[in-house]
């Protein structure tokens, strides 16, 4: 049922934005102090928050910019990152994150946003949400800090599933693209393939065949393929979207967070070496932080469901408030733009062009 506030949210023209707060490595303070940010910034946003409520509400109340639009719904169960997927399923009904996406699949809410368990979080929504029709594996979309203009590059999958076909990765590079129109702008979306080489004759058969299957959906979806492209392209300029297996994807966005930890580190070090280095440090403090703004992984969090019946936003477990704040951002702006809705039609658009091509071979076998 509806709650009076969810109608005052409706009536004020917000977006509401369903958020489990609990979960996380920094605990509900830090989704609520997220949160509360992201409403300063934006008049626009609303929230349903999924907890105890008695805890959330202390915290809830500190906040006075929160007053009257955020909902507290009472959870008492939490998702441990210890939980396996498949026993949640059996026993979460009482759980924040199983709550939170229940508001999305009611339509209370536009997206979920959650901190949590990633696997209890994948296999909850596509039960709960179920699969947009035409998808074979839903997939994680991450940012990948870059040098292009929209300063990230879209990869896909980041851990959803290890196991990817040539279909699999087709209907990736679609749901990228629908992704980089709608929360980057880019009217056509550049699109590689990752692999151990850029020679079309490299890599396992999968992936020719996905080569040839993505490059055959380009100019119905209007994206441009640029082919394969290899691990040092992900942070490059060569495509927006880079679509690989879950397995791959994973191994990729853990190595490139330990990369930018252990550059952060050696940098740190560098500059405490001398009393000179120190002075360097402090003449080039500006530009430090520039570089800390653009490498910062909480400034990039949130990997987004891609494939399901609405929208899913899976933050970093160890988000602070600027990360949940970041996740609840691109949460909104895809909210905004109605993404759900037009990455369904995007994918029908490509399952009519398979069933043309299937008609056109049939036929073709008939005049022989």
């Amino acid at each position: 049922m509806t709650s009076a506030l969810d109608q005052s949210n409706a009536q004020s023209g917000r977006i509401i934005i369903s958020v489990d707060a609990m979960g996380g490595d920094e605990g509900p303070a830090a989704v609520v102090a997220g949160i509360s940010s992201s409403a300063q910034k934006n008049p626009d946003i609303g929230f349903i928050l999924h907890g105890p409520r008695e805890e959330l509400q202390r915290f809830v109340a500190r906040r006075k910019n929160l007053a009257g639009r955020c909902e507290i719904r009472n959870a008492r169960d939490v998702v441990q990152m210890s939980d396996k997927p498949s026993q949640i399923m059996r026993q979460g009904k009482n759980t924040s994150m199983w709550s939170a996406i229940e508001s999305v699949r009611k339509g209370e809410a536009r997206v979920c946003v959650s901190c949590g368990n990633t696997g209890a979080l994948m296999l909850m929504s596509v039960i709960r949400l179920r699969k947009l029709p035409g998808i074979y594996r839903p997939a994680i979309a991450v940012l990948w800090p870059s040098q292009n203009p929209q300063n990230f590059n879209i990869m896909l999958d980041g851990g959803a599933d290890i196991r990817a076909d040539a279909k699999d990765l087709m209907q990736y590079a679609l749901m990228g693209t629908s992704y980089a129109r709608n929360g980057f702008g880019l009217e056509r979306p550049r699109v590689g393939l990752l692999n151990v080489g850029t020679e079309e004759h490299k890599g396992r058969a999968e992936l020719k065949e996905a080569y040839d299957l993505i490059a055959a959906n380009a100019r119905n979806a209007d994206f441009e393929f640029v082919g394969f492209v290899e691990g040092r392209d992900l942070p490059g300029t060569v495509c927006d979207v880079i679509v690989t297996d879950g397995f791959t994807g994973n191994v990729a966005l853990k190595t490139g967070e330990g990369t930018a930890g252990l550059i952060t580190t050696l940098l740190r070090e560098a500059f405490k070496y001398s009393v000179l280095s120190r002075l360097a440090s402090l003449l080039a403090f500006t530009s430090l932080q520039r570089l800390k703004k653009r490498v910062d992984p909480r400034r990039a969090n949130g990997g987004v469901f891609l494939g399901l019946n609405g929208t899913v936003v899976k933050s970093h477990g160890a988000a602070d408030a600027t990360g949940v704040s970041a996740a609840v951002k691109l949460a909104y702006q895809l909210a905004e733009t109605g993404f759900t809705e037009k990455l369904a039609a995007r994918v029908a658009s490509a399952s009519l062009l398979e069933q043309d091509d299937l008609t056109e071979d049939s036929n073709n076998g008939e005049d022989e």
